[in-house]
């Protein structure tokens, strides 16, 4: 179905470890608007979606997002290799060390572990095309918070591509109001 390249979609290579990035970065593989959510938002709707290209476009950006999720992951882990128990204390980090270690786990920067709640899927082209577009917008504007409290260039690099990616997404969303969203009804239309 896929040909699975073992390397990252965008190179991650941070050489300071900081748990203190780490617990804010983590946010975008199990917070509320993070990849974990975006991925399972668009492969999800992709079922009840009427419209082959859409379909296809939604598999296209739900498959990429699962790169994305690998690239955070990577992030964390890098942030987060060979700390002493000193600086798990001093960095704030043992709470999560606790539960986790220093395996990856998807939570949002406040704490709060991933949930379904973050994603919508309701079976209608209008609403979801609209749902996938707010999406995007909330992403960009988390990594745009990310960038704003983080000097790391090694760290910098990857979250400003991350971004970039963001603003493509919500490109290719907006796409399909000219021969889909005139369509008002989508798959409930169809059945009528």
């Amino acid at each position: 179905m896929w040909q699975y390249e073992k390397k990252l979609q965008y190179p991650v290579k941070i050489k300071n470890p900081n748990p203190k990035y780490a617990q804010i970065i983590i946010t975008q593989y199990g917070g509320p608007d993070g990849e974990l959510g975006a991925s399972m938002r668009y492969l999800t709707q992709r079922y009840s979606q009427p419209y082959n290209e859409v379909k296809g476009m939604l598999t296209d950006i739900g498959t990429e997002e699962l790169a994305h999720m690998e690239m955070i992951c990577a992030m964390v882990h890098q942030l987060t290799r060979d700390l002493t128990p000193e600086q798990i204390k001093e960095s704030g980090f043992a709470p999560y060390f606790v539960d986790h270690t220093l395996g990856v786990y998807p939570v949002a920067a406040s704490g709060y572990p991933w949930t379904a709640t973050y994603i919508q899927s309701k079976g209608d082209t209008l609403a979801d095309l609209h749902e996938d577009l707010a999406a995007e917008q909330k992403a960009r504007v988390t990594y745009d918070n990310l960038l704003r409290l983080i000097d790391d260039p090694d760290i910098k690099d990857p979250l400003k591509f991350l971004r970039a990616r963001e603003i493509v997404h919500y490109q290719r969303f907006g796409e399909a109001q000219p021969t889909r969203w005139n369509d008002y009804g989508g798959a409930a239309d169809k059945t009528a």
